[in-house]
């Protein structure tokens, strides 16, 4: 299929796709006159890419970790290795730290929703402004 079409499918944009065959992370085969194709299975491999960028991967990560991942389901292939354990739960555990520190900003979120929403005591009454000053 052409660039095009991949771009379609995957909802991933043309120039998107070509930085992932730059970076290594999908092959295209080129026509007689240079145009790219790619078999029925790039599009798991882009669906695939796409889940690891949202997981906080990057590019380069993801190059090491694609060998050792089926496209069609993300399972671990043949070429798993507990090198790719050990990163993964690295990721992880990044990834549990920054869904950590999200709850704690939600929850002063909500304080500051519960404090703004009550009505104000007497004595945290706005100030009034005298006319002339500032």
């Amino acid at each position: 299929m052409k660039i095009g079409e991949l771009a379609r499918r995957t909802a991933v944009s043309e120039r998107s796709l070509r930085y992932y065959e730059e970076q290594g992370l999908l092959a295209a085969e080129r026509t007689p006159s240079g145009h790219r194709t790619y078999p029925e299975r790039a599009v798991d491999r882009v669906i695939r890419i796409q889940e690891l960028f949202a997981a906080g991967l990057c590019s380069g990560k993801i190059v090491e970790l694609l060998p050792c991942m089926r496209d069609e389901d993300g399972g671990p292939s043949e070429a798993a290795t507990p090198w790719l354990v050990a990163d993964l739960t690295r990721q992880r555990a990044r990834i549990d730290q920054q869904i950590a520190e999200l709850m704690r900003t939600r929850e002063v979120l909500d304080d500051v929703i519960t404090a703004a929403s009550g009505p104000p005591s007497p004595t945290e009454r706005p100030a009034t402004r005298t006319p002339g000053r500032v």
